[in-house]
């Protein structure tokens, strides 16, 4: 699938979850129903609330969107992330530094399948800028000398990266931004809400109606024709997926896909036998970076990182023969046409 295939049925995708527009049936209904959508962190975003401060809550929401892209982005040089890396040290502001110390958690507790300063091996394959290309492996192995967070530096406010260090903090963006969003709904007495951030959705109590938000996994092999594989039901949690069909190429040469998900110890696409990751958490942001760090481990050592850290988030693992399993967590608001397996 092209490039720009893929771009169109995001974008028709992205058009089926939302329907822009604000409407009020009574000023004191607390169903009064806000949507609005926009193209933010290269991705299509929406944010839905209802409550009677419904329309405020959806532009406060869009307008910290706008704000926290503007902050992350790692290809502007005037935002924080890109100052940071063409200095090599910045004072963190309060939201990097957040960033920094979650990054740094996800790091560390999985031995390093999550790595903020993977950024130059996706610069070298070309998924940072939208231009992916196999390079060579002497490239590969020169971009992975800059690898590995535990070069970094962070003392009194002020982090400073190893020599030739560059981050990017966009895999945890999402997660972050929807938990400020949700802080957000909070402080306007939303009585319920859900946005949809890309691969990541997160939900604000239940729907209106009392029922929890039903969020569909996407096909790995069918991800782009509206069909899913399973749901899983769920307040006050976000739901995000990562999966190898959202960003990849196959080389004219050899005939092989690769993908964007980069294995920090190998410098390529990582290999670990899963096609697609579902993390349920109550906290996006690490939901957000545990997605990518278990894509990265694969099963066992996913399963084994759960086992110690269950209180904090669910998953949801497809094989790329097909398999499905879950945790035990949510095998009670988990269901799917095709057999699955509980962990436990």
């Amino acid at each position: 699938m092209t490039v720009k295939k893929i771009a169109a049925a995001l974008l028709a995708a992205f058009l089926a979850f939302s329907i822009a527009g604000c409407s009020k049936t009574d000023n004191t209904d607390k169903s009064n129903e806000c949507a609005k959508d926009i193209f933010a962190m290269d991705t299509y975003m929406s944010v839905k609330a209802y409550g009677e401060n419904a329309e405020k809550a959806v532009d406060e929401a869009l307008k910290e969107i706008k704000r926290l892209d503007s902050l992350l982005n790692v290809r502007s040089d005037s935002s924080e992330t890109g100052r940071l890396n063409n200095s090599g040290s910045a004072k963190l502001s309060q939201d990097c530094a957040y960033l920094w110390e979650k990054a740094q958690y996800i790091y560390e507790t999985t031995n390093g399948s999550f790595d903020i300063t993977i950024y130059p091996v996706m610069q070298l394959w070309g998924f940072s800028d939208g231009n992916p290309s196999l390079p060579a492996q002497k490239d590969i192995d020169n971009a992975l000398l800059y690898v590995g967070s535990q070069r970094i530096s962070y003392s009194e406010g002020t982090l400073k990266l190893g020599k030739g260090q560059k981050i990017d903090l966009g895999g945890i963006a999402k997660g972050y931004t929807g938990d400020r969003i949700m802080k957000i709904f909070e402080k306007n007495n939303i009585s319920s809400g859900i946005i949809s951030l890309g691969g990541n959705v997160q939900c604000f109590r239940r729907k209106p109606t009392g029922e929890l938000w039903r969020c569909g996994i996407a096909d790995p092999d069918n991800p782009y024709d509206g069909s899913y594989i399973a749901r899983v039901d769920v307040e006050d949690k976000a739901v995000v997926t990562s999966g190898g069909y959202e960003r990849f190429f196959t080389d004219e040469k050899t005939g092989i896909t690769y993908h964007h998900i980069m294995d920090p110890e190998t410098g390529s696409s990582a290999q670990s036998g899963l096609s697609s990751v579902s993390i349920v958490s109550s906290d996006g942001t690490l939901a957000d970076g545990l997605s990518t760090a278990c894509f990265v481990m694969g099963k066992d050592k996913s399963l084994e990182h759960w086992r110690k850290h269950k209180n904090e988030y669910d998953m949801i693992l497809i094989e790329d023969d097909g398999k499905i399993f879950i945790t035990e967590g949510i095998k009670d608001v988990f269901a799917s046409d095709r057999s699955f397996e509980i962990m436990s």
